[in-house]
């Protein structure tokens, strides 16, 4: 295992760069309104965040193949603080909007070029413990963000920009005064005349004609469903029962705690005695019936439990359709894993649209709308994913016709 200290380095700016997406969830609804608007207005500020990330990750990740890693985290961790103290100063919707654009682009820099780093720095045997560190890393930051920034929301809605960004430079001096360089120049990948790479539409179009193609919708369907939650919860919240950013902190908080015990401690075992297939379709019918339940939740205690319930069938859902996947794949392991990524990437992008737009109609129909959604992929779902690869491959058969 590479030094300690690099790894504490790490650590810390991935707990940092998740805190700073985490405080700004519960907060930004109070933001939203404050200046007049409403859902779609707060979706367009989730979704654009994502479409940055989207676009820009795999760019950053092929930087850093040609300039190292270290100037290309430092950028990426300065960056999120420079848009955290420009959302908390910013007076208007459109700078609101500039600086998670901002925040997209350039925190999007970190996640690929840390597990870059820590492929450079660890041999095989020890590298999925670096990558889980770092995946613990995000998860503590999303358990603990909420609950800071509803805390500190409650009496000051830009405090906790400010603190996130604080932390952003304080990893950003630690990076630059301690961490070294873990690619070496002469290892470094120089292509002349070749541009940075983008998202490849056309695969991700022709993949969904293949034989994981539905699996693919599902990953899809996976983050829809949680970011049109999350999106607009606090403005539902605010909305329908009065509550404040320390009480939507909270519950978000609630949120973090059950997804990473459900994705570390449960999914596992239930994927062994169930199989992938039945974890999923459970997954399916349970988070469609968390979306029913919540709307009919009344007392703070109540929303806990149902918004406790939907997360738990929603985290089973991730890995359990990445694992079929895996197994499932005609092709490479690493090409299968990248397209679920990007589907995964577009659900964080669709999903806060999707309840912004339907939330300025009705307050109920974006869960309303999302549980007819989930049932019917449910309903889908029963007959494809118990389709042999050998059946699903024949299903697919005509896709080379769409290309070449």
């Amino acid at each position: 295992m590479f030094k300690n200290t690099n790894l504490v380095i790490l650590f810390f700016t991935m707990v940092v760069m998740m805190l700073g997406f985490g405080i700004v969830i519960p907060i930004m609804p109070f933001f939203v309104t404050h200046y007049g608007a409403g859902g779609s207005a707060l979706g367009a500020m989730m979704a654009i965040f994502s479409i940055m990330q989207f676009f820009f990750s795999p760019i950053w990740g092929d930087l850093s193949d040609r300039y190292g890693r270290k100037p290309i985290l430092m950028l990426g961790v300065f960056g999120n603080a420079v848009s955290m103290v420009m959302f908390g100063l910013a007076t208007n919707l459109e700078l609101m909007l500039l600086s998670r654009a901002l925040a997209g682009i350039l925190s999007s820099a970190t996640l690929p070029t840390a597990m870059a780093f820590i492929s450079d720095s660890t041999t095989e045997r020890d590298r999925g413990q670096g990558m889980g560190l770092i995946g613990a890393a995000m998860g503590v930051g999303m358990i603990i963000g909420p609950g800071i920034g509803g805390w500190l929301g409650g009496s000051n809605l830009a405090a906790p920009f400010f603190l996130a960004a604080g932390l952003s430079l304080a990893a950003a001096l630690l990076i630059w005064a301690i961490l070294p360089e873990s690619l070496p120049v002469e290892k470094r990948v120089i292509h002349p005349g070749r541009a940075v790479r983008m998202p490849d539409f056309r695969m991700m179009f022709r993949s969904l004609y293949g034989p994981i193609g539905f699996l693919l919708f599902l990953a899809f369907l996976v983050n829809f469903a949680l970011s049109n939650f999350e999106g607009i919860f606090g403005l539902y919240a605010k909305e329908r029962y009065a509550y404040g950013p320390e009480q939507v902190g909270a519950v978000l908080t609630v949120i973090g705690v059950i997804s990473t015990i459900i994705q570390g401690a449960i999914t596992g075992p239930a994927t062994r005695w169930l199989g992938d297939e039945k974890v999923i379709l459970l997954s399916l019918i349970g988070t469609a019936a968390g979306f029913v339940l919540m709307l009919v939740a009344q007392s703070f205690a109540a929303v806990l439990l149902t918004v406790g319930f939907f997360v738990f069938t929603n985290a089973m859902l991730r890995p359990a359709i990445a694992s079929l996947t895996s197994k499932r794949t005609p092709g490479s392991q690493g090409m299968a894993m990248g397209l679920n990524n990007s589907y995964q990437s577009l659900g964080r992008v669709i999903g806060p649209l999707w309840a912004g737009f339907f939330i300025d109609v009705n307050l109920l129909l974006p869960y309303a709308s999302a549980a007819v959604i989930m049932l019917v992929s449910f309903a889908l779902a029963t007959a494809r994913i118990r389709a042999k690869p050998v059946e699903m491959e024949a299903e697919s058969a005509p896709a080379p016709q769409l290309g070449d």
